[in-house]
């Protein structure tokens, strides 16, 4: 088994690179990548505000089950025609859109550069991220429907990118050249984004397993059963993963110790949205039609909000707040400490994108194929 690496080395590590390769100042936030971050906790820095204006909207010629990422003055998003569209943040306007194979359900990533994404053709494209031309095309066996994960090397310099694909496998890519590192495979559909955390690839496959894999080589450290399909992403903290899966139930697991330490289960509705997750509480949505409010340390339920539709959008938590969309058509904003609504906006079509939050700016896609962004009212 490798050198475990000490959680406080890797953690100044992935700092480091990230403030490297994102150039961003503190007036400056981003969410350049599906989750805001490596371990997929989808927390947003800043305030935000109660209320808010429709800024721009952005017309697609396909519907979007992709979700935005934004990086300095644009946002970045793959659509149902096949496209990957940069967007001018200040006006809504394109500044340029690159055609793959098929459509496009899976979120980017931006690194070094580079807009990192995946499609239904099975190729993960390394996209200049100033132009849209591509620099390099990993092809796999299927199709690819979860985002990149971009983290420092672990051997030499230099970033990676990890995804999952429908051929089974979690493929380790060296974002420079478009070259496989290492590739892990599983005994099903690997649907959702592998979540990093100190020297860890941890991920669910549909094959109903919970992974962790060593970064550096790929090489199987543990896996827990979990029991049913995994389709969203898991976030990572420490030791512990959090995330649903398709038998109706949210769980816990303590990655070191290979057991499921708490299950959460509401209504019989499978989970397909990824949770974000604070110190002491996960917000998750749910195909019940509700967003659920869970504490972290028993997994006990401290409060739901009811919509109108599926939630498999995943929630972002900033500044005590809570921001998803449902397929009922509207983007909200619920309080964190009681789920009650401060503010929605009717859409007019249902939502299963994830909202980017950055710089007090929200930025959501849509099935009627625009991107829509808001900003403080």
């Amino acid at each position: 088994m490798p050198a475990y690496v000490p959680r406080d080395t890797w953690k100044r590590f992935l700092l480091t690179g990230l403030a490297l390769t994102l150039g961003a100042s503190a007036a400056s936030a981003s969410w350049p990548t599906f989750r805001g971050s490596a371990k997929q906790l989808g927390l947003a820095p800043g305030k935000l505000s109660s209320s808010f204006k429709l800024n721009w909207k952005y017309k697609t010629s396909g519907a979007l089950l992709s979700s935005p990422v934004v990086h300095r003055n644009r946002a970045y998003i793959g659509a149902g025609d096949g496209h990957v569209h940069a967007v001018d943040l200040a006006n809504g306007k394109r500044v340029w859109a690159y055609k793959t194979g098929a459509a496009i359900e899976a979120p980017p990533a931006v690194v070094s550069g580079l807009v990192v994404i995946g499609s239904s053709d099975g190729i993960l494209y390394g996209l200049d991220a100033a132009t849209g031309k591509p620099r390099w095309k990993y092809k796999t066996e299927d199709k690819i429907l979860g985002a990149a994960n971009p983290v420092p090397a672990a051997k030499g310099k230099g970033w990676w990118v990890v995804v999952g694909s429908y051929d089974n496998k979690v493929h380790c890519v060296n974002a420079a050249t478009g070259k496989a590192v290492w590739t892990y495979t599983t005994e099903n559909y690997v649907n959702g984004t592998p979540a990093i955390d100190a020297g860890r690839v941890i991920f669910g496959g549909c094959d109903g397993m919970l992974y962790v894999l060593n970064l550096a080589d790929g090489k199987l450290l543990k896996s827990i059963e979990i029991q049913d399909y995994i389709a969203g992403s898991a976030a990572v903290d420490g030791k512990m993963v959090y995330l649903g899966h398709y038998g109706n139930e949210f769980v816990a697991a303590d990655v070191a110790g290979g057991k499921v330490t708490w299950k959460y289960r509401d209504r019989q509705f499978p989970y397909f949205s990824s949770p974000a997750v604070t110190a002491d509480r996960i917000v998750v949505g749910g195909r019940d039609k509700r967003v659920h409010c869970i504490g972290r340390a028993d997994g006990k339920p401290l409060w739901d909000f009811r919509t109108r539709g599926k939630v498999d959008s995943s929630p972002v938590i900033c500044d005590a707040k809570v921001v998803v969309g449902s397929e009922d058509g509207r983007l909200y904003v619920l309080n964190l400490a009681d789920g009650k609504e401060i503010w929605s906006y009717d859409l007019g079509a249902p939502v299963m994108s994830s909202p980017a939050v950055s710089d007090g700016r929200v930025v959501i896609g849509a099935n009627d194929g625009y991107v829509y962004a808001f900003t403080a009212k």
